[in-house]
């Protein structure tokens, strides 16, 4: 990988977790009464990062549908389960940077909330969840992901770009589930 390969993906890494605390804020900084959804508060924070330059409109695009990718699959694990999150990512929470986990932990707790209070566009969005894709070459938050080919587990302490399958060069995971 070139410099300028490395870079680029530190800087989508950087705006991933920008993006991720600008919807964060947006959620917390809501009256009650009008609580921003998730797309709401994904958009601003994508409108946010394009507005100062941080990234192109299209890396703004892809950024914004990675967030929210990861944070329906962190909700609906949240609801659908009684387990702790930390087995949802299926790693030693001590490793995790705690910014990053309190980042993330937060707006999937706040899309879980939001998923039920919107029960049936859960049902929507939990099919959709549960095929969710991820391919190498896209940003992902923590967590761990099986290759759909060889079943080799990847893991991520913190954000990070999705490399090829180190196994069979696969380049398709999911969600690894407990």
């Amino acid at each position: 990988m070139s410099t300028s390969d490395k870079q680029n993906e530190s800087s989508l890494v950087e705006a991933y977790n920008q993006m991720m605390l600008r919807v964060r804020d947006s959620i917390e900084n809501a009256e009650a009464n009008a609580m921003p959804t998730l797309q709401k508060a994904i958009e601003q924070a994508k409108d946010q990062a394009i507005h100062l330059g941080e990234v192109s409109l299209d890396e703004a695009e892809e950024i914004g549908n990675y967030i929210k990718r990861d944070i329906n699959d962190a909700a609906e694990y949240l609801m659908e389960t009684s387990h702790e999150f930390s087995e949802w990512l299926m790693l030693d929470i001590d490793i995790i940077e705690q910014k990053v986990l309190e980042l993330f932990l937060s707006v999937a707790d706040k899309t879980r909330l939001e998923l039920e209070q919107l029960s049936h566009a859960a049902c929507n969005i939990s099919s959709e969840s549960r095929n969710s894709q991820y391919k190498s070459g896209e940003i992902t938050g923590p967590g761990s992901l099986i290759c759909t080919n060889c079943e080799q587990m990847i893991q991520f302490n913190t954000t990070g770009r999705i490399p090829d399958c180190e196994q069979c060069g696969g380049d398709v995971f999911k969600r690894a589930e407990i």
